[in-house]
């Protein structure tokens, strides 16, 4: 099995970028947001993990106009502003109501921000560009001295194309996590994709609001402990061993067939069986845990993940089109010792009982739970978090007409040494690296 993990390897190099020129991108058309104007966030909107923006970078090595580059961003532009008439909450800001929640807010200062820029450098400087390298930051506007975190009075759009001398070309996205979850994210880009491409607006699904389905119920109802919200002072060596060992980022591809044995190796003594995801959480959680020999044995420790909720609202459904938060995070917990000890099935029949639990009456309590006791910060005591992105459709989303990205995904796949990230791999006969 172990042949079928291959290591990949980024380059430490150093990207000059200069930026020629700022460009405001307003909507094409009227929009139904006068000045002044005010849009309603969901509790699961307002969740303190949302409050970031999503970072991405894709990757086109066509030398498509070449000697003239400029129709790249111009064409990037005008898809932009068309499909900001649609998706019109986009052209808006963040600001804080006076209960400390977010709503978006259309005032003097509107529309996304485009970027354009320009290296030195060819493509094939970069190294591999199937692996996620942090060193790709440049190719991300952020403003001059811009807080970490900071989402309010942001476009919540901020776009950097830049050109290369080789002809190649990148586009780094900054989306703010509170408007779009990573499905909304994908089903907005494919709409501007597509609207590139073809010249007009082309929108399918129709892009759906209606934050207001997720209302929390009059009054809040709790019907669980939510312990994926729940604040847990470190009683372990764990926060101790991550700070002395400086980990370092480490990117793997995973074979289909790897996977498969995982899957098989991790089956659950019972007719329920486990997917691939509870497969490869488990094995990556237990072997976390065993090279951090993390102590005591008896802690209890948490694995979260996220799960997408829109399958389970059946009582209405969610409107097609919708593109909010639909998120709820799932939470497994286990004694160190039973992560060393316990056979991969135990632990992936924890992992699978995390996911399953996320119910519609989950996402209705996690909304009251929030309208009652709201995080106000991120809690890493005690636990491994993953993101899983390998059902999203980074490569068939961002074809703008220069063909599929060369790379698409995130640069950066530690923010903290205690998540962890499955991505999708840009080759068919790959499915994933973590």
């Amino acid at each position: 099995m172990a042949s079928c993990v291959e290591e990949l390897h980024f380059s430490h190099i150093h990207i000059p970028v200069t930026i020629d020129q700022m460009i405001p991108v307003l909507p094409a058309g009227p929009i139904p947001a006068v000045h002044g104007s005010r849009l309603y966030l969901s509790n699961l909107d307002n969740m303190i993990g949302a409050r970031v923006f999503t970072p991405t970078v894709y990757f086109y090595k066509s030398n498509y106009m070449s000697s003239n580059r400029k129709p790249v961003t111009k064409t990037l532009c005008d898809a932009l502003s068309r499909v900001l008439v649609p998706y019109y909450p986009l052209s808006g800001r963040l600001r804080e109501a006076s209960n400390g929640k977010l709503e978006v807010f259309f005032g003097q200062e509107q529309g996304a921000l485009m970027v354009e820029a320009h290296s030195d450098m060819g493509l094939a400087e970069l190294g591999d560009l199937a692996v996620p390298n942090p060193t790709w930051a440049p190719l991300n506007y952020r403003f001059p001295n811009e807080e970490p975190y900071k989402v309010l009075d942001m476009p919540l759009i901020i776009a950097q194309v830049t050109l290369f001398a080789c002809g190649g070309f990148s586009l780094g996205l900054r989306l703010c996590h509170c408007i779009c979850d990573g499905i909304g994210a994908m089903q907005f880009l494919a709409a501007w994709a597509a609207t590139a491409k073809t010249g007009t607006l082309v929108t399918n699904p129709e892009p759906c609001w209606d934050r207001e389905f997720f209302q929390p119920r009059n009054p809040p109802t709790i019907k669980y402990r939510h312990p994926e919200f729940m604040r847990i002072e470190e009683g372990s060596s764990l926060t101790m061993s991550l700070w002395k060992s400086k980990p370092v980022q480490k990117c793997y591809k995973v074979s289909q067939q790897f996977q498969a044995q995982l899957k098989s190796l991790a089956q659950p003594n019972d007719m329920l069986g486990c997917s691939t995801f509870d497969a490869m959480a488990a094995h990556v959680w237990r072997s976390w845990v065993k090279a951090l020999d993390v102590k005591p044995v008896d802690y209890e420790l948490r694995l979260t993940f996220s799960v997408n909720a829109r399958p389970k609202l059946k009582n209405p459904p969610l409107k097609q089109g919708f593109y909010g938060n639909v998120v709820c995070v799932a939470c497994g917990t286990s004694p160190v010792n039973n992560l060393i000890k316990g056979s991969l099935s135990e632990t992936s029949r924890l992992v699978r009982e995390a996911r399953l639990s996320i119910s519609e009456e989950y996402v209705r309590s996690t909304v009251d739970y929030m309208e009652i006791d709201r995080p106000s910060r991120l809690e890493f005591g005690g636990k491994l978090s993953i993101t899983q992105w390998t059902r999203f459709s980074l490569y068939e989303s961002a074809d703008f007409g220069w063909g599929r990205p060369s790379y698409a995904g995130p640069i950066d796949l530690t923010p903290t040494p205690q998540v962890c990230v499955f991505l999708p791999d840009g080759n068919a006969e790959c499915s994933g690296a973590t």
